[in-house]
């Protein structure tokens, strides 16, 4: 899961970035023209997944919240030395609005590796993909939303099914739920955080508020294994692989993409995870198991669509009002 550009999906896509630093922005802009969206997109999904599958490699040694600290760290400071936001001027509100989006990217991150700790990384990236699918069809009465609904919750019933493996835990699901529950506020927090700042500069804020939230909780657990080298290591490749590469691919990719190809491909996300935690971690699903991935997939997939088409409605009439003006 990628704490930036894609974990704006499906409820709103961001825009491309502006950095602060114009010789950065243009080897990122050359690099990207030389390779397909599509690509982008995919490596940028595998990323984030390849990060959570070293993540909870790294678990043995490190407790999940000190790497969810340093993969925070790590996209934090980067964003900031990208980014170079500024900190006068903000009014209260944006204040409230920045750290309020901070707090659900902490939680989101905290809760998705606390339940990738205890149940297999394709179900835990299945049940938090519920959250941005809320958000998606939230407020719709169209048939079709209530289908893919439908849809995610046969997704849901089936991974409730007891194999006898002892694989999925109660623990597992209620982090994984309130993961997506994180994510479906960053969403929402996302749009009001662009409003109000810049470029990147809300996100690089925002990441150092999580930062700081979950340090406590990261150095106390963590202890004198965050003074090993080795660790740190670690702790900054997880840091790449999970944000900074997915969301400078990401950002590329929606210059030269349709923003409804772009959610479409997302939807991969927990297919992609299952796939990566059965190569990396070997962790075998049940059949039913992949069934519940695929319904959450298509699901996902099918509300992004639906949600896309309503936007693209509404423009036209949205446009009419504004050139008749007011009566």
């Amino acid at each position: 899961m990628t704490t930036d550009a894609a974990a704006e999906h499906p409820g709103g896509l961001p825009s491309a970035p502006r950095f602060a630093n114009p010789f950065a922005a243009g080897r990122l802009r050359a690099l990207g023209d030389s390779i397909p969206p599509t690509w982008m997109v995919l490596v940028g999904i595998v990323s984030v997944q390849a990060g959570a599958g070293v993540a909870k490699n790294l678990f043995a040694v490190l407790p999940p919240s000190a790497v969810v600290w340093l993969r925070l760290l790590t996209s934090a400071v980067l964003l900031l030395a990208l980014a170079r936001p500024a900190l006068r001027g903000r009014t209260r509100a944006d204040w409230a609005v920045v750290v309020g989006f901070g707090a659900a990217l902490a939680l989101m991150n905290f809760s998705i590796y606390q339940a990738i700790a205890r149940i297999p990384m394709g179900i835990a990236v299945t049940i938090e993909f519920l959250g941005p699918l809320a958000v998606a069809v939230a407020g719709s009465r169209r048939k079709t939303d209530v289908a893919w609904v439908g849809l995610a919750a046969i997704g849901v019933v089936l991974l409730g099914r007891d194999d006898g493996s002892g694989t999925v835990t109660l623990a597992g699901v209620l982090f994984a739920l309130l993961a997506a529950v994180a994510w479906a506020g960053y969403i929402l927090l996302s749009a009001a955080t662009g409003r109000r700042f810049s470029g990147t500069s809300g996100l690089a804020i925002a990441s150092m508020v999580g930062v700081v939230l979950v340090a406590p909780a990261g150095i106390a657990e963590g202890g004198t294994a965050l003074l090993d080298p080795r660790l740190l290591l670690f702790g900054l490749v997880v840091g790449l692989l999970s944000s900074v590469v997915p969301y400078t691919l990401e950002m590329q990719a929606l210059r030269r993409m349709p923003p409804r190809v772009f959610g479409i491909l997302m939807s991969l996300e927990p297919a992609a995870a299952a796939l990566v935690g059965l190569a990396l971690l070997g962790e075998m699903l049940t059949v039913w198991q992949w069934a519940a991935v695929l319904c959450v997939v298509a699901a996902s997939a099918g509300a992004t669509r639906s949600q896309q088409k309503r936007e693209r409605r509404a423009r036209p009439t949205e446009s009419r009002q504004d050139a008749d003006g007011p009566e």
